[in-house]
């Protein structure tokens, strides 16, 4: 008879490394349905040829499917056939099979499984379903081999509920400042108690209504596509996470808008003036960027805590798996040296193989069956842990809402003045931070006290399943081998001695093995740590380039108007940047749930290849002399990691290219925004600047000052025709003089300033391109890739553009200048001709000049005024030809006023002066 003493022993170990290798390299989220997707894909689909290719299989004697002679198989017929699992059904199993498939029919599913990825499995990943957790705890009672995908949707879930906290903030704060505003308004007589309640109330609804909207598309959205409430799937967490982002921009828009509305409706209906009303708006604008500056730095280091917490969850779920893991491990290298010990009695002929084969089969059935209802009990008294925490953690958090509400409300009920509103906004910031903090606290103590209480009732199934196993292995020692055997009671407690002292090496090397997997872990783990890291110093690089590069081009449009005061300049300024802060605090946000999500996507083949890892480095340490074979498989092995590793690194970097290029589409698009929302508030400056304008040109043109000085010349009876004629064509002269002065200067200058631009670009040019010659030079070498060269050539011409975009803007503030010169002297000149015409003709006349200081004052200041405003930003060139024939004008509707006069006095035949205004009238009408 030929012996099968190692074959159970030999099939157990068998289906064992076949389970890990299934962990390690094969896909852990297939469904039975995939599998036979997977083998039907196989052109060798016949039960014959795949016999033949699994010759080499020992089969477990319990196992479900059993070869036939003809090489078919057949299903056990005491085996009860399991369902087959639907499709984005996530594969659960039973508390045996999460300990390490403690059940043979179990472990010969597992084993049963392919070790190759197939390219069908790799697509339909993100659309397989995973289990759909609130908190944490839960997952440590989850039986779902997603893990790490319940952990990072629970990482976008706090992501999710601290923006939504840090935009309510952003409301309350913005709604108390403009009551405080308000309120001094109204402590100043300027707006009445009613109007009060009305704006505050109004604002207050409007907020409201954008909150209600916002809700309802994210329920919406939340709604969409989630056929099972339990489960989700990433691809649909992903459409979520982006159509969430494009809610959120969608409310921040409607939110920025309704402030400018509400502010502007307050001050007009305060009455307030227009330098008032600037200054009002730049306060609040400064305010907002306050808070805006508090709530990203808070932003920032909340993301960063969040961030530490999937490192801390990883690491108890670790800890978890662990303990999980090492019961079936210890128990089964138990079972192996009993079944060793029973082989020494087989070869010593106390023992047959059949009954050797009886006693194993019945020591594993009674143990297995005993540890499974062990592990189902405490599987069961977990949950019933973890609902019960979970419902203490409830009624905790309540508590804390209410209690955080009436801080809230005492502050908010606080009064404040203007100059108080920065000591409100850092209180009520750290009042958030304070409720913020306490809450955080009390779900990490939760959390960790619940993985503590779960892992003391593991350490309790570890107890009873190593009792239940020696007194399982006692009874087979001392009451059925002495009655089956020959052998004395004396010989047989000496084999259980020798049982006991052969588990004390065995329980050191387990000790070791779980050792170097931490080990390999915690280098994992810090791996990972360096990637969000280096995805934080992304982030901010990306902020400082967006931020720069904006501003950049918002101080370049301003820089083009020209004719807008210091104020008006900085408030668009305050406003560009307040609205980028918020735009990129959003955009930092989408960041990081990106990188949560490409983790995801990732997470399967890190999990495979790590595990891999792990099966090399402990074969590696066991064995210290190898053998020609196992030498060579390890370095296959080593090889295949490589190439796993290869493979990975390809996949990550498809996978962050996929999201840059949908980050970079997002922030097109919020930019987008930006850009429509700063030409709306630069189109109010203008709007409001061009009315001041007119008001002041209207006070001071001095109509009515020249409107009493005609009519005193008029008057006058010394005025004779000669003179008035003579006075008025050597005004007209004098003008025509200052005129082609002007228009001389100006040419020359416009000439000047070509010739030096044409200069200065020439020679800009010529070192540039010896620059970039010499860049070009170093950058290429033989080895040197088409691409390499194509971007080369890319960056010269982006290079050569924009530098001579940047001398054409240096030479426009030339000419800007030159003609601010220019105007400002024809001005001057302007004003002296028209004087000097006012100071002859009073004197011609014998008129006082008591009425002349009046428009000298007021033009003065005027002339002052367009000065300051001019000397910080360049008026362009079209606005000083309209100043020099506004001025030539003016002093014209002097004379032709004092013609009219004179003509209508000497048509009704009056005295001799009034024939003088007669022909003054005709000189002037000339």
């Amino acid at each position: 008879q030929k012996d099968d003493s190692q074959r159970l022993l030999e099939s157990f170990n068998t289906g064992e490394k076949e389970h890990t290798l299934m962990k390690s390299e094969a896909e852990p989220y297939t469904s039975k349905e995939e599998m036979v997707l997977e083998e039907s894909e196989s052109p060798l689909n016949s039960n014959i040829t795949a016999f033949a290719l699994k010759a080499k299989v020992i089969y477990p004697i319990n196992q479900k499917f059993r070869p036939l002679a003809d090489g078919s198989s057949n299903p056990s017929l005491h085996e009860n056939p399991k369902q087959a699992v639907l499709p984005n059904q996530v594969v659960e199993t039973s508390m045996s099979g999460s300990l390490g498939s403690l059940s043979q029919g179990d472990k010969e599913d597992c084993s049963s499984s392919t070790t190759i990825h197939s390219t069908t499995s790799d697509d339909r990943f993100q659309a397989r379903a995973f289990l759909k957790v609130a908190s944490f705890p839960e997952v440590l009672t989850c039986e779902s081999f997603d893990v790490k995908l319940c952990l990072c949707s629970l990482i976008l879930k706090d992501l999710m509920l601290l923006d939504t906290e840090l935009r309510k903030e952003k409301h309350v704060m913005f709604i108390q400042i403009f009551k405080i505003y308000l309120t001094d308004f109204h402590r100043k007589k300027k707006i009445t108690d009613g109007l009060l309640k009305k704006i505050l109330l109004n604002q207050e609804n409007d907020f409201e209504e954008l909150q209600k909207q916002l809700d309802s598309r994210l329920q919406n959205t939340e709604m969409s596509g989630a056929h099972n409430s339990e489960f989700q799937t990433l691809e649909d967490l992903e459409r979520k996470e982006r159509e969430y982002s494009e809610h959120v921009i969608d409310n921040m828009e409607a939110f920025w808008k309704q402030t400018d509305k509400a502010q502007q409706d307050f001050l007009d209906q305060s009455k307030c003036s227009s330098a008032k009303a600037t200054k009002i708006m730049m306060d609040l604008t400064e305010k907002m960027i306050a808070v805006e500056s508090l709530l990203s730095e808070s932003q920032d280091l909340r993301a960063m805590d969040i961030q530490e917490r999937l490192f801390n969850w990883e690491l108890m779920v670790k800890m978890m798996d662990s303990l999980k893991s090492s019961i079936p491990e210890e128990c089964k290298g138990r079972l192996n040296t009993v079944s060793n010990i029973l082989d020494h009695l087989t070869v010593k002929n106390n023992l047959s193989v059949r009954q050797k084969e009886e006693l194993l089969t019945d020591l594993h059935k009674a143990f297995w069956e005993q540890l499974a209802y062990y592990s189902n009990e405490c599987m069961q008294q977990s949950k019933d842990l973890i609902l019960k925490r979970l419902e203490r953690r409830a009624k905790k958090r309540e508590e804390f809402r209410h209690r955080q509400e009436a801080e809230q409300e005492c502050l908010l009920n606080k009064t404040f003045l203007t100059e108080d509103v920065h000591n409100f906004l850092k209180a009520y910031h750290e009042l958030m931070e304070k409720h913020w903090q306490a809450q955080w606290d009390l779900e990490e103590e939760d959390d960790c006290e619940s993985a503590e209480a779960v892992a003391d009732l593991y350490k309790e199934l570890y107890s009873k399943a190593s009792h239940a196993l020696a007194e399982l292995v006692t009874e087979l020692f001392l009451q059925t081998l002495p009655v089956v055997t020959s052998l004395s009671v004396r010989e047989c407690e000496l084999l259980k001695e020798e049982w006991q002292e052969s588990l004390v090496p065995q329980l050191d090397k387990w000790e070791n093995h779980r050792q170097r997997r931490w080990k390999l872990f915690q280098e994992q783990l810090l791996q990972e740590k360096e990637l969000w890291i280096t995805e934080y110093a992304l982030s901010a690089v990306m902020q400082k380039h967006l931020s720069e590069k904006q501003e950049k081009i918002i101080q370049g449009v301003v820089s083009r108007l020209g004719c807008l005061s210091n104020e008006s300049v900085s408030y668009i300024l305050q406003k560009h940047r307040l609205l980028l802060c918020s735009v990129l605090r959003r955009l930092t946000f989408r960041r990081v749930g990106m990188a949560a999500l490409a983790c995801m996507r990732l997470s399967r083949k890190k999990s495979s290849l790590q595990e891999l890892r792990e099966q090399h480095t402990l074969q590696k340490g066991s064995s210290l002399c190898q053998d020609e074979d196992q030498w060579q498989l390890q370095k296959a092995v080593e090889s295949h990691i490589r190439e796993e590793e290869e493979k990975l690194e390809e996949e990550t970097q498809e996978t962050n290219l996929e999201f840059h290029q949908q980050l970079v589409t997002e922030i097109q698009e919020a930019l987008q925004f930006l850009q429509q929302h700063m030409e709306q508030v630069i189109g109010q400056t203008l709007l409001q600047y061009a009315r001041g304008e007119a008001e002041r040109k209207s006070s001071d043109d001095g109509q009515e000052f020249k409107e009493k000085l005609v009519e005193s010349a008029v008057e006058s009876v010394y005025g004779t025709s000669n003179n008035i004629s003579r006075l008025v064509q050597n005004y007209y002269q004098q003008l025509g003089k200052i005129t082609e002065g002007y228009e001389g200067k100006k040419l020359q200058h416009l000439k000047s300033l070509q010739a030096e631009g044409n200069e200065r670009m020439r020679l800009k040019s010529k070192e540039k391109e010896l620059a970039l010659k010499e860049k070009h030079t170093k950058g290429l070498n033989v080895s040197s890739t088409v691409h390499q060269r194509v971007v080369l050539q890319q960056n010269k011409i982006l290079a050569r553009f924009e530098q001579q975009q940047q001398i054409r803007l240096e030479s426009l503030k030339q000419k800007l200048l030159g003609l601010h010169h220019l105007g400002t002297e024809l001005e001057n000149q302007l004003r002296e001709a028209e004087q000097d015409f006012v100071r002859e003709l009073a004197v011609l006349t014998r008129v006082p000049l008591t009425l002349k200081k009046k428009p000298s004052k007021r033009s003065k200041p005027a002339g002052e005024k367009a000065n300051s405003k001019r000397q910080t930003i360049q008026s362009p060139e079209p606005a000083e030809k309209d100043d020099s024939h506004e001025y030539i004008q003016e002093p014209h509707g002097i004379t032709s006023g004092l013609c009219r006069e004179k003509s209508q006095s000497s048509h009704e035949g009056e005295t001799e002066p009034r024939k003088n205004s007669k022909m003054l009238k005709k000189k002037g009408s000339r």
